[in-house]
């Protein structure tokens, strides 16, 4: 399960709204790279066959298995304060991550 905080849920509807897709939702998934191994991403999508779909904060969550192997029980939080990273994933299965919080492995 992947959750949204309310911060996140909120910003999130934001940039939804923005999108031309109005069937598209957010997609949260990791790929190969950064500099721990492994880099999260978020998009706006539309459901595909293997996914699976969560709900958080009235929010659905698109992810696929594979990604969902390494967040499953991460936390998707906004921070817009001073220092603000923007979207931060928490990730209780990350062994490391990276300074910039957008890489883990």
């Amino acid at each position: 399960m992947i959750n949204l905080t309310e911060a996140a849920a909120q910003q999130i509807q934001v940039l939804q709204k923005a999108q031309a897709n109005p069937e598209s939702v957010l997609r949260v998934l990791v790929e190969t790279g950064g500099c721990s191994g492994f880099e999260y991403g978020m998009a706006f999508d539309v459901r595909k066959d293997d996914d699976l779909e969560f709900e958080s904060q009235g929010m659905k969550i698109l992810i696929d298995p594979t990604s969902h192997a390494y967040l499953d029980g991460s936390t998707v939080h906004f921070d817009d304060g001073l220092h603000g990273k923007g979207f931060e994933v928490r990730n209780p299965n990350a062994s490391s991550t990276c300074g910039c919080g957008k890489s883990f492995s």
